[in-house]
């Protein structure tokens, strides 16, 4: 139990003598995936400890239904702050899994703290670094350390990058990590920070803006290379900067593809299940070499690019279609630059490679679907509205459309990054394409290798670097295409 003490951001700093009168008076509880450990609003006289499990952070905002906020595991305290003010929980907390937590009454800690001057001591060494709310006198102290960190704000925040950005943060930002997505709702939980930090599936339209900008945030920053999602009219009328990563790794996003392809040419996906349950049967699983087939790459930038450069190794006819066209990739790879009704009707495997636009919206509709070649392989890892999800899924009834490996979804800011194994998906559209044995469907994770977000990180980093040195705008590095001055 000591050791789990010393794991937790309150109880690290304190020394054995203070763990060990901290232990015997802690109490073990169980709860159930649903159970409430404690409610919004109600009067709180202890704080839990998780040992295991997972149990979620949910407030309210607004009038609607409460929102998750984050998720508490191992090593997490929750409730600490009635220790040191209004003992009114702030928050609900619920298990999601089995979850064990232990359980310190806070008339038992006043005790300790009366008769073991160690516990008080180390607690004050951690009380301005680690709290999230504090007394007058902790936000002292905090207010002095963040007169050298800028605040900054994660919506849609993950673990995994989470730790990556607390790692990179060489120069001393105030960061706080929010598991809901950015949306009107969520906004209030932007209070109190000049920049924050959005995915391709927030909500950033002229309402969110406004909003936002109410509540002094000066700067967006988004971890990806597409702006489609937010309301540049409404930024540069309000004086907001934008800035994007407009290169993390083209290899991870263009090797997603490619990994799209060979899994349903050669049904790998299929034969991975299969033969899990015994079945070694070949029947089926008949695929198509690569070789000699004509590859169609819609958008030629960075990622557009190293996928026609892979394509080629598999000696492929490559044919592309782009705004602009890249004389470096016809002279070294052959590649044919054509019309987009030539691209679709000549090509065996087409892959989507362009941003979205108004122009490029649905681009791929009942029409373009007609003008390809029957049993066609059709690739998305750039966004999903690029596609009519109703016209593919007619494409894949009638067979013109063969194969459809989508890393990306019209509709997925509902439903990606989140698990819904023990829930009903809604969207029909949605849950009529994952029950095609043709069609694979990946979660929005063709960026998610080490090195891209690594990259995304670093770059996110090194913007809101420049923000904080006083640039503004388009003087920005990485400024989003087509914010005004």
């Amino acid at each position: 139990m000591i050791e789990l003490l010393r794991e937790t951001r309150l109880f690290g700093a304190l020394d054995d003598i203070a763990l060990s009168a901290l232990e015997a008076a802690l109490k073990k509880r169980e709860f159930e995936p649903g159970d409430l450990l404690c409610s919004e609003g109600e009067s709180g006289d202890r704080m839990y400890i998780i040992e295991s499990g997972e149990a979620l952070v949910l407030k309210a905002v607004g009038d609607g239904e409460p929102i998750e906020v984050t998720v508490l595991r191992r090593g997490d305290v929750a409730g600490e702050m009635g220790l040191f003010g209004d003992r009114r929980r702030t928050a609900s907390l619920k298990a999601c899994s089995t979850c064990v937590a232990w359980e310190l009454a806070y008339e038992d800690f006043e005790a300790i703290l009366d008769q073991e001057p160690s516990v008080a001591k180390g607690l004050l060494v951690t009380l301005s670094k680690n709290l999230a709310r504090e007394t007058s006198t902790a936000a002292t102290l905090r207010a002095k350390e963040e007169e050298r960190g800028l605040r900054v704000a994660f919506f849609g925040a993950n673990p995994y990058r989470n730790r990556l950005y607390t790692e990179k943060n060489a120069y001393g930002y105030a960061l706080k990590f929010f598991l809901p997505r950015l949306t009107l709702d969520t906004v209030p939980l932007a209070d109190g920070f000049r920049v924050i930090v959005a995915t391709a599936n927030d909500c950033l339209d002229a309402p969110v803006i406004e909003a936002l900008h109410e509540r002094g945030v000066e700067l967006i920053a988004l971890r990806c290379a597409g702006c489609n999602n937010v309301n540049l009219d409404a930024c540069a009328r309000l004086g907001m900067s934008v800035v994007r990563v407009p290169a993390y790794s083209p290899y991870a996003v263009a090797e997603h593809a490619v990994a799209l392809m060979m899994a349903l040419n050669r049904r790998t996906h299929r034969a991975h299940v299969r033969v899990r349950d015994g079945n070694f049967s070949l029947a089926g699983l008949v695929g198509f070499d690569m070789h000699g087939k004509t590859a169609g790459v819609i958008g030629t930038g960075k990622i557009g690019a190293c996928l026609l450069r892979i394509l080629y190794g598999f000696g492929c006819t490559l044919l592309a279609h782009s705004r602009t066209q890249r004389q470096d990739l016809v002279d070294a790879y052959g590649v044919q630059y054509v019309e987009l009704d030539d691209l679709l009707a000549g090509c065996d495997v087409i892959s989507l490679h362009c941003a979205l636009t108004p122009e490029t919206y649905h681009m791929i509709d009942r029409e373009a679907i007609g003008k390809m070649r029957e049993g066609v392989m059709l690739i998305n890892t750039a966004r999903g509205g690029l596609i009519d999800t109703e016209a593919l899924i007619e494409g894949l009834k009638s067979r013109r459309i063969g194969f459809a490996g989508l890393d990306v979804y019209e509709e997925e800011a509902q439903y990606f990054y989140k698990d819904f194994s023990d829930d009903v998906i809604e969207d029909d559209a949605l849950a009529r394409l994952t029950t095609f044995s043709n069609v694979m469907v990946t979660g929005h994770q063709g960026s998610l290798t080490d090195t891209a977000q690594t990259n995304i990180v670093e770059t996110t980093i090194e913007n809101i670097r420049e923000f904080q040195l006083g640039r503004r705008g388009n003087d920005l590095t990485n400024v989003v295409p087509g914010l005004a001055p």
